[in-house]
C-alpha cells in the first residue's frame, strides 16, 4: 500500500492515550481502515484473535466502525459488533468475552469530532508507550498486508449483561427512595442508565436522554461548568436528592446536590475511597496529583494507603495494576475499580454514591460537607508559546515561598507557612499550561491563580 501521510500528521491525530480528530478532515473511513489493520497486525503478533468493536450516538460512528472492523479482519482476526455502548459498556465486553476493544467516541468533544479508545484483553489500556506508537508508524509507512483468511464479524448486545454485572456490584436494593436527576446530555448516558437503574428504588427523572450526537441541548462536556447549568436547574426543581450529569460516552459522572450545587470530583473520591476501605482494610487507593488534599489525608484516615500518579488513565490503570490498588479517582471525574478490570466507569461511581446517600438519612449536601475541606480553582488553561519558559517564570516569581516542588507531572508547588499548592503543566497535544489551585479559603485560591496566571499570560 502507498501512503502520503507524515509521521506528523498522523501524531496530530493520534495522541497519547486514543484516537481522536476531526470528522472528514483528519478522521476518514479510510484512515480508520488502516488504524484498524494496524490494530489487528500489532495484536496478531500478541496473539489476540477477537475485538469487541462499539460505538457511541454521533452520526459518524457506526461508519466510521465498520470501516474500522474491515480492517481488523483484513489481517485474520475477528470481530464482535456491539452497536450503540458507552465506553465503559466496551470495557466490559473486553472484560468479560476476554478479548482486545475498541470504541468509537471522542467523549466531551463537539459534534464534528470521532475518535477512538483501543484497549487489550481484560480492558488493559493501550497507549502511546504499548502500542500507539506503533500503529503510527504502520500508518505512515505501510500495513504489512496479511495473506491468511479474513476474519469473520458477528453482533452481539451486551447491554442487559453490563446492567447485571453492575447491580452485583453495588447492592442498591435496601436503600431508602431516592429522587435521582440526570442529564445524559444526549449521550450514551440515555441508553446506559435505563437498564442499570431497572427495578431498583430510584425515580429517575431523565434530561435529555434522547441519543444525538449533534448535541442540541448543550455539549457532553460536565467538567465546563455551563454545561451542568440545566441539570443544576432540574435537580432543584424536580425535588430532587442527587443530580447526575454524564460526558458522552458516559464513562465519567458528575455530581448535583439537592440544592443544585456541584460535589467536587475530588470530594467523589474520598467518599468512594472510604467506602472500599470499609471493605478491604489497609487497602490502596490511586489518586492523581490534582485531587484534592482532602482524598490523601481521608485514604490516611481510613487506615488507606494513597498512591498518588500523574493525571491520565493510563497511568492510573498501569498503576493500579501494580499495586493491587482496589480503586483510583482524578479529578476529572474518572474512577476505577479493580473489579471492573481496573477500568473507568462514571454509573459505576454513581452507583457508590447512591448507595452511601440512601443508606442514611441526611441530605447529600451534609452528608458530603466533611469531604469538601478545601477551596479549589478548577483547571485553568492558558495558551502559551513555550511551556517550559513560563513554568520556569512561575517557579523564578515563587522561589521565596516554595516549600517543596514535586516534579512527577509538571511542577506541583507547596508553599511555605500554609496548606495551599498549586500544579502547572503543559498538555501533550495543544500549545496549553494547565493551572490547579487549591487553599483553604476562596479568597487565597483567588488570589494565587491571578497571580500565577498574570505571569503564564504575561
Amino acid at each position: 500500500m502507498a501512503f502520503l501521510r507524515t509521521r506528523e500528521d498522523v501524531s496530530s491525530v493520534i495522541k497519547a492515550y486514543d484516537v481522536r480528530g476531526v470528522v472528514g478532515d483528519e478522521i476518514t473511513p479510510e484512515f480508520i481502515r488502516d488504524t484498524g489493520a494496524a490494530f489487528g497486525f500489532l495484536l496478531r503478533g500478541e496473539g489476540e484473535t477477537t475485538v469487541a468493536v462499539g460505538h457511541d450516538m454521533r452520526p459518524s460512528s457506526p461508519e466510521l466502525a465498520a470501516a474500522f472492523a474491515e480492517g481488523v479482519t483484513s489481517q485474520g482476526l475477528d470481530v464482535i459488533m456491539l452497536g450503540l455502548t458507552s465506553t465503559d459498556q466496551l470495557y466490559f465486553a473486553a472484560g468479560t468475552l476476554e478479548c482486545a476493544g475498541a470504541m468509537f467516541t471522542a467523549s466531551h468533544n463537539p459534534a464534528q469530532y470521532n475518535g477512538i479508545k483501543l484497549c487489550r484483553a481484560g480492558a488493559r489500556p493501550v497507549s502511546q508507550d504499548t502500542g500507539l506508537a506503533e500503529i503510527i508508524g504502520m500508518l505512515v509507512d505501510g500495513v504489512p498486508a496479511y495473506e491468511g483468511a479474513r476474519g469473520e464479524s458477528s453482533e452481539r448486545d451486551v447491554l442487559a449483561d453490563y446492567g447485571a454485572y453492575l447491580r452485583g456490584l453495588v447492592d442498591l436494593g435496601a436503600i431508602r427512595p431516592l429522587v435521582v436527576a440526570v442529564d445524559a446530555a444526549n449521550g450514551m448516558g440515555g441508553h446506559t442508565v435505563p437498564e442499570v437503574f431497572r427495578d431498583l428504588p430510584l425515580d429517575i427523572r431523565p434530561l435529555y436522554f434522547e441519543l444525538d450526537g449533534t448535541f442540541p441541548n448543550h455539549e457532553a462536556n460536565p467538567l465546563d461548568p455551563k454545561n451542568l447549568v440545566d441539570l443544576q436547574k432540574f435537580t432543584v426543581e424536580q425535588g430532587a436528592d442527587i443530580g447526575l450529569a454524564f460526558d458522552g460516552d458516559a464513562d465519567r459522572c458528575f455530581v448535583i446536590d439537592e440544592n443544585g450545587d456541584p460535589v467536587s470530583p475530588s470530594a467523589i473520591c474520598a467518599i468512594v475511597a472510604k467506602r472500599y476501605l470499609r471493605e478491604h482494610a489497609g487497602a490502596t487507593i490511586i489518586h492523581n496529583l490534582i485531587t484534592s488534599k482532602s482524598v490523601p489525608e481521608i485514604i490516611a484516615e481510613e487506615g488507606g494507603t494513597a498512591v498518588r500518579t500523574r493525571v491520565g488513565h493510563s497511568f492510573i490503570k498501569s498503576t493500579m495494576a501494580e499495586t493491587g490498588a482496589v480503586f483510583g479517582g482524578e479529578h476529572s471525574a474518572h474512577y476505577y475499580f479493580t473489579e471492573f478490570f481496573n477500568a473507568d466507569s462514571g454509573i459505576l461511581a454513581a452507583m457508590h454514591v447512591l448507595a452511601a446517600l440512601g443508606s442514611q438519612g441526611e441530605p447529600l449536601s451534609r452528608m458530603m460537607a466533611e469531604y469538601e475541606r478545601y477551596e479549589a480553582s478548577g483547571e485553568i488553561n492558558s495558551t502559551v508559546t513555550d511551556q517550559k519558559a513560563s513554568t520556569q517564570a512561575v517557579l523564578d516569581a515563587f522561589a521565596d515561598r516554595i516549600e517543596s516542588v514535586d516534579r512527577l507531572d509538571g511542577v506541583t508547588v507547596e508553599l511555605k507557612g500554609t496548606e495551599a499548592w498549586f500544579n502547572v503543566r503543559a498538555s501533550n497535544t495543544e500549545p496549553l499550561l494547565r493551572l490547579n489551585v487549591e487553599a483553604p479559603t476562596r479568597a487565597e485560591v483567588d488570589a494565587l491563580v491571578g497571580e500565577i496566571l498574570s505571569i503564564i499570560r504575561a
